[in-house]
């Protein structure tokens, strides 16, 4: 008996650690087709690094001044916001630009800033623009961030 429990809490702990599951919020044609896109570590840690890792279909490569916007919405307010040089954290996962459409997986991890609220629901979008100006994606999903040691 009390091993089915403690066997039941570890289930619990593993499914509560999955990547939470991310919808299009794009509102018209995108550079790429997302057809998976995962956090990892999940839950977020502030002041940590996560890495989102984007399974697709590039139409055109990633190029030379493509750009990441993330944004955290609570009760319809931003409560985060976060920018950065996309082709820069690709590199730094060795993906640098121009990245091929040949490319169907990629991984870019990015801090989350001390900023981030912890224990609380929060809708997080995370677009992605290429060099040429057209959104590569746009993905959505809710995210809870916490204080990790």
């Amino acid at each position: 008996m009390k091993f089915t429990a403690i066997a039941a809490l570890l289930l619990a702990a593993v499914a509560s650690a999955q990547s939470p599951t991310f919808s299009n919020c794009a509102t018209g044609a995108t550079d790429m087709t997302v057809t998976g896109f995962t956090l990892s570590l999940y839950p977020l840690c502030v002041n940590k690094n996560v890495c989102a890792t984007v399974t697709g279909t590039l139409s055109t490569p990633v190029i030379a001044g493509a750009k990441l916007a993330v944004t955290g919405r609570y009760g319809g307010r931003v409560v985060y916001t976060d920018n950065a040089d996309l082709c820069t954290l690709l590199a730094a996962s060795g993906y640098p630009c121009p990245v091929p459409v040949t490319t169907t997986t990629v991984t870019a991890c990015i801090l989350v800033k001390p900023t981030a609220p912890t224990g609380v629901p929060v809708a997080l979008t995370i677009q992605a623009t290429n060099g040429n100006g057209n959104v590569l994606f746009c993905q959505v999903a809710t995210v809870t961030a916490q204080t990790c040691p």
